[in-house]
Formats: structure tokens, sequence, C-alpha cells
């Protein structure tokens, strides 16, 4: 063994056990859509006097806090996104009406004096010039008119209000207000004012008023003389209030007034169970697929395969623990991403295998250890660039992405890595340890790369001319993007509710309802716009326009009747301004990968390969689109990820065809550049097969037993990676040959060759491969 083998092996099993023990004794954190509970995002809002910006957002952040702690929700979370939204998390939480009508109340908090009975005036638009904007005529608790002075104090003046039970004065439930320093001053002199008037008279009542609306007006006690007032701390609210009442009353005065409004642009709620069906179903696909997979590199690699598949596992257990160690917040979409990356892991392992098969057919008498250590330098080239492409779109899924589409960047990024990790460090100490072996060096059948694989074998017997009249690839390209066109116009894409604003609902029933009876029953409760289907699970979909929690509630009652017990399963509330927001970073989102893809693939490759590259990329793009408006599948965020990541595929298989294009054309300058791209083909092909059936496997997994919340993502993603082969061959090289023709740029230089003399360069051509340079 030597020192960088045994290097490699100490690395690999320090992590491993690092991972083993954060997998053993941490617990990842599960986001919302896993545990289930409910999501609302709020946007603050200017108003005439404050602006919403990061300060008062975060004032705005720790009024909520205070509301929201008060309910008594389990382990609520706060946090500020960007600089005007506010992220509010509530697990456990099914029911969010009594929570968005604490969060909803937005307006000032302030006390008034009453200055006596209100008279009916005419609502107008804009007050006379002779009127007092500071001035209200508003109903109090019973429906009476009052008339309130200018306001005398705001709740930022509020230091503390209480709900407490009176059972010695025999007052029931009250309400206690205590006030900061100077605002208890100000207090005291408004009730002082009050209690100059006798009992009974309107004008010994302070109102107190939130958003427009009294929420409690009572006398100043008869015991407290003119002038006098009421200390901050023996304020007490007394009156026929129940237990949930003065709580209410309690926390509205204490949370006070929010520094600046805000709107609830996004609210989702996730039943628990739905949650727990992901997680099993999921976890169920990853050993399925994963195991599949094994099997698959372990029968096509033989020992070497097995040596990559106990690497695989190795991946697992690091990507999990780093998962759990870096706090990542795991989503349905980051799980779908994590189960994903499994399938992916083996295309590093798969390309180095690869290449020493190439290197043991060329010079059969070569050692195996010596065409393994090749394998690895050969693909490295391969290998870098295009998990680059990888994390290109994993980072454009995190920062322009929204909501639990951010997880799966996160988890697609920490997948490519640790992947990385596992091929080039685990899984080549263990393939070195076995190269080492007289019986596997000899036993070429046994080590699985010591004689070329079937498909290669086949290929190179038939030599199919692939590339003699290319441009034919590119018209069946354009005839299949003229269909998928074809089908986005004419039947439309079916935005999902994240893009246009609107509710969508699922509910589960205890009784079968089919369609048109809960049609005729939402339709009856005043809901006729609503659209009703039914989804895999044999659930209830409901999407309408605009629905408060009042009307879902309304329209779930209505269900009930006919479905017996009805259990909401998800919901998805997106307000028209996020879905705009949304759909336009989506386009951005889309237009920023094809930049970025291409601005990379130039950097590495000739100008040529990239726009090629990039028109694969676009036509991979367009089919997958155009097979989801055919097959009226919704396109939503998760369909974003899968099409992002399908972005990132299809560039991965491009970057490994060009890159041996490039290393073929470097070393036979004068061969015909549609040979050199046959050739290219040819050798590629058995990589992209194999690394093709390991996600395959895994999608089909989460296809069959994900549900519908993954059956459309792992849908999205098989069309893209069918595509996705079939572009990076017939798209993607066609298209290169056809930009050649008019470049003028010479052929790249061969692989590892600087600057020098012609007569260097033709003494480095003839040099025989085994020959180390060295001389005396």
């Amino acid at each position: 063994m030597t020192r960088a083998t045994a290097v490699r092996a100490v690395l690999a099993v320090a992590v491993l056990l690092v991972s083993v023990y954060i997998t053993l004794t941490m617990s990842p954190r599960l986001g919302l859509d896993l545990q289930g509970g409910t999501r609302i995002v709020l946007q603050a809002r200017d108003t005439a006097t404050v602006e919403a910006d990061r300060e008062t957002t975060d004032r705005t952040l720790e009024v909520l806090r205070q509301r929201i702690d008060s309910l008594g929700v389990s382990e609520p979370t706060l946090t500020r996104s960007g600089e005007d939204r506010i992220i509010v998390e509530l697990p456990d939480v099914q029911d969010p009406r009594q929570a968005t009508e604490v969060i909803g109340r937005t307006a000032q908090l302030t006390f008034h004096a009453v200055e006596g009975e209100g008279t009916d005036q005419p609502e107008k638009k804009t007050p006379s010039p002779d009127t007092d904007p500071d001035r209200l005529t508003l109903p109090d608790e019973q429906g009476r008119l009052l008339a309130l002075g200018e306001p005398r104090l705001s709740g930022a003046g509020v230091e503390d209000a209480k709900a407490a039970f009176d059972a010695q004065g025999g007052a029931g439930w009250t309400v206690s207000l205590e006030f900061r320093k100077g605002a208890g001053q100000d207090w005291k002199k408004l009730t002082g004012e009050a209690a100059c008037h006798p009992a009974g008279d309107d004008r010994r009542r302070v109102a107190i008023v939130l958003d427009e609306k009294v929420i409690s007006s009572p006398q100043v006690d008869p015991s407290v003389g003119c002038g006098a007032g009421l200390p901050s701390g023996a304020t007490q609210i007394t009156g026929s209030f129940s237990a949930d009442e003065a709580r209410d009353l309690a926390l509205l005065i204490k949370g006070g007034a929010l520094p600046v409004p805000v709107e609830i642009v996004e609210q989702r709620t996730v039943g628990p169970t739905l949650g727990a069906a992901a997680i099993d179903a999921s976890a169920q696909a990853a050993l399925i697929g994963a195991a599949a997979t094994a099997l698959f590199i372990t029968v096509v690699y033989r020992l070497f395969g097995a040596l990559a598949a106990v690497a695989l596992g190795a991946y697992g257990v690091i990507s999990y623990a780093a998962l759990i160690a870096l706090g990542v917040t795991l989503t349905l979409p980051g799980l779908a991403g994590f189960v994903l990356a499994i399938g992916m892991a083996v295309d590093a392992n798969v390309l180095v295998f690869e290449r020493a098969r190439e290197e043991c057919a060329d010079r059969p008498k070569r050692s195996l250890r010596s065409a393994l250590t090749t394998g690895f330098q050969k693909a490295w080239s391969a290998v870098a660039d295009s998990n680059a492409t990888t994390l290109i779109a994993a980072g454009l899924l995190f920062f322009l992405g929204s909501g639990p589409v951010k997880g799966f960047g996160v988890t697609l990024a920490i997948g490519v890595v640790a992947s990385m990790f596992s091929a080039l460090v685990i899984a080549r100490a263990l393939t070195e340890i076995a190269a080492n072996s007289r019986f596997v060096s000899d036993y070429r059948g046994v080590n699985g790369i010591g004689r070329p694989g079937a498909v290669r074998t086949w290929l190179v017997r038939k030599d199919p001319k692939l590339f003699r009249k290319s441009a034919r690839w590119l018209v069946v390209s354009a005839a299949l993007v003229a269909v998928a066109v074809a089908g986005i116009v004419v039947r439309g894409v079916d935005l999902g509710v994240e893009f246009t604003g609107g509710r969508l609902v699922e509910y589960s029933t205890s009784r079968p309802v089919d369609v048109e009876t809960a049609r005729d029953s939402i339709a009856a409760a005043g809901f006729g716009d609503a659209e009703v289907t039914t989804t895999g699970d044999g659930d209830l979909s409901v999407r309408t326009g605009k629905l408060d929690n009042d009307g879902e509630h309304a329209l779930r009652t209505a269900l009930a009747e006919e479905g017996g017990e009805t259990t909401k399963v998800r919901d998805e509330l997106i307000g028209p301004s996020l879905g705009d927001e949304l759909r336009r970073n989506a386009l951005i989102a889309l237009g920023v990968a094809v930049a970025v893809q291409l601005a990379y693939l130039a950097v590495r490759f000739r100008w040529t390969f990239a726009v090629a590259s990039v028109a694969a990329m676009v036509h991979d793009v367009i089919l997958v689109v155009g097979a989801f408006a055919w097959l009226g599948r919704p396109v939503d965020g998760i369909f974003l990820a899968a099409l992002l990541t399908v972005i990132g595929y299809s560039v991965n298989d491009s970057v490994v065809v060009f890159d041996r294009v490039r290393e073929l054309w470097g070393v036979n300058r004068r061969t015909p550049l549609d040979t050199i791209a046959r050739r290219a083909v040819l050798q590629t092909v058995p990589r992209t097969v194999n690394t093709g059936m390991g996600a395959l496997f895994i999608l089909v997994a989460l296809a069959v037993l994900g549900g519908d919340s993954l059956a459309d993502f792992a849908l999205a993603l098989l069309i893209g990676i069918v595509v996705g082969t079939w572009s990076s061959v017939f798209t993607a090289v066609p298209g290169a040959l056809a930009l050649e023709r008019s470049a003028k740029a010479p052929p790249p230089p061969a692989p590892g060759k600087g600057k020098g003399t012609s007569r260097g360069k033709a003494r480095a051509a003839r040099r025989d491969p085994l020959d180390n340079g060295a001389r005396v």
C-alpha cells in the first residue's frame, strides 16, 4: 500500500466514524412540509409615515413573536427574509384561523377619551378641513356609537397585560395593565380626567382602539376621584369576560400595534400524515433505488463495482450526517434531492472505471494498479466539470428558489460534494487496495475493469457512422421541439397556484365522494368558481381564487356533509403579488441558468462547444415543459426545481462528451472532426448509459412510491434524463459540428501540452505513452 492510499484510507475511516457518530446522536431538522404545521409569509407594507425597511421589519417581528408565544404553539419560528418579509412557522398547527387573526391585527393600538355619544355620519372618502382626523366615531362592544377624542396613548407605552381570574373580589376574569414610566403618567392623567364625570356617563369611559375598532371601553371605577387617576400597576379592566375573551384582550393590548402593517402573501398547511407518508415513501425509494443501483454497478463492474457500492453506502451516511451537522432544514424537495443524489453519486466512479477499462484495452500488459491510477487522472477533468455544472444548478436553486425549493438546492450541493469525496477518496482507497492483490490483478474477469464492457465491445464492432449526415439529427431535434411547443400553445401550461396566486386545498374524507358531488356541494356553499379534482390517493383537491381562512372552513364543512369526517391534508395560499413575483423569478432563474452555464462552458471549452451544449440544454427544457403541457400536469415550484436539475444534468452529459472530443482532437489534429466526434460519443456512451441507469432506478422508485407530492418531480426528471441523454449526443454534437464548419479557430492543443517549439511538440506527440520523459 502506498502512502497516498494509506492517507486516503485513514481519512475515509475518520470521516465515516464522525458521520456515524453524528447520525446516531443527532436528529434531523424537519421542515413543516414533513412534520406537519403551518407556514405563513408576511409582507411588511409602507405607511404614509413609516417605511417598511429592515429595522421596522425587525421590530414588527418582535411584536409578532410576543403575540404568537401567547397562543401556546410549540416551538414557533419567526425569521426575517430579505428586507421586508417575515416567515412564521407554526409546527402542528392545522387550523391557522386563530393565528392569522392575531397576526393580522396590524393598525395602531391607541387609548382615547370618550367625549360622549356619537352620531351617525355619512361616510366620507376624505375628511373635511373642519374635521380633526384624529377624532373618531366608532361603535363600542355593544354597537353603540361613541365620539372619541384624539389618541392620548399608544400601544408602545404598554409594558404588560395579563388575564387573571379575580375570585376574591368576585369580578370574574379581568385584565391587568402595566405601563412604562412615561406612559403610566399619561394613563393616570387620562383616567383622572374621565373620573371628573358622573358614574354612568359615557365621558367617564376610556376607549381602547385597535384597527379602528373599539376592543374595550371600560368605565373608570366610581372610587377614583376627579384628577386622581389610576396608577399603572393598579389598573384592572373588568367586565363579563370569558377566559378566552380576557386572554385575547390581554394579548391584543400587550402585543400592541405593529410598527408597519403586514399582509399574508403565502400560507401553507401540511397535515402530519402527509409528511410522515412522504418520509416513509422517500426512505423506501432510497433503499430500493440504492439497492438496484448497487446491484447494477456490481454486475457491470464486478469487484470494483461492489467496492463502489460500498462507497455509495458511505456516501449516504456522510451526506446525511452533513445535513444534520450543518443544521439544514430537511424539506420535501430537499428529501427528494437527497434520494436523487444517491443515484447520481455513481457518476464519478463510472467515469473512472470506463477510463481504466480503456487503459487496460489499449495496453494489456500494464498493471491493474497503473491502469486504475491513469483512469482517475484522465477522468478528473470530466468529473470536475460535470460536478461544477451541477453545483451551479444547486446554487441557482438556493439563491433564486423560494421556500422548500431552497432546501432542494442545499441537499443537492451537499450531495455533490459528498459524492466527490466518496468517489475520489473512499472508492479510490478501496479499489487501490484491491488492485494490489495478485488474485484481483491476475483474474481480469473478476476485477471488472480488466476487460472492455459488452456495450463498448458491441459499439466498436459495429462502428456506426453517426455523424456522416449530422444535420438529420438536428432536424429530428427541431421536430421534437415543434411538438413540445405545439403542446404549450394548444394545451397551455397549467401553472400551479404558486405562480398564479389563489388557494389550493387537499382534503381526505372518511366516505368516498366523487368529483361531481363534491363540486355541487361546494357550489351550493357559495364557491361556484372552485375547481375540484381528485388526487392519486383518492383525496379531493380544491383550487379557488381569493379564499380566506373562514371561507376555507365553510368549504370544508360543505364537503363534510357528503364525505363525513373531512381532514385537511394540504393547504397552499399564495397572494397575487407573490404569485407574480414567483413567476417572474422562475423566468429569471431559467435565464440566469442558461447564461451562467454558457459562461462556464465558454471558459472551459471552445465557444462552439459551449453554444451547442446550451442549445441542447434549452432543447431539453422545452421538451420537458412541452411534455407536462401535453400531459396536463401542473407546473409549480417543485417542477422548477426539477427543471433546473435537468439543466445541470443535461450540461453534465454534454461536458463529458465534449471533454473527450477535446482530448481526442488535441492528439489527432488532422483527423476530421466528425470522425473525432463519432469516436468520442462511442467511447462515452457506456458512461452515459450506466450513470443514467443509476438515476433512473431512484426516480422510478420515487415515481411509484412517492405519491402525488413527489410523482410530478420524479416524472419531470425522468423525462429530463431521457431527453438529456439524447440531446448530449444527437443535438449538442451535431450542433457543434455545424458551428465548427464556419469557425476559424485551430484545433485545441494536446492535453497537458503548453506553449513550446514545434519540434518539442512533435517529439511529445511521437513519445511512447509508457515513456515518462526522463533522460540521462
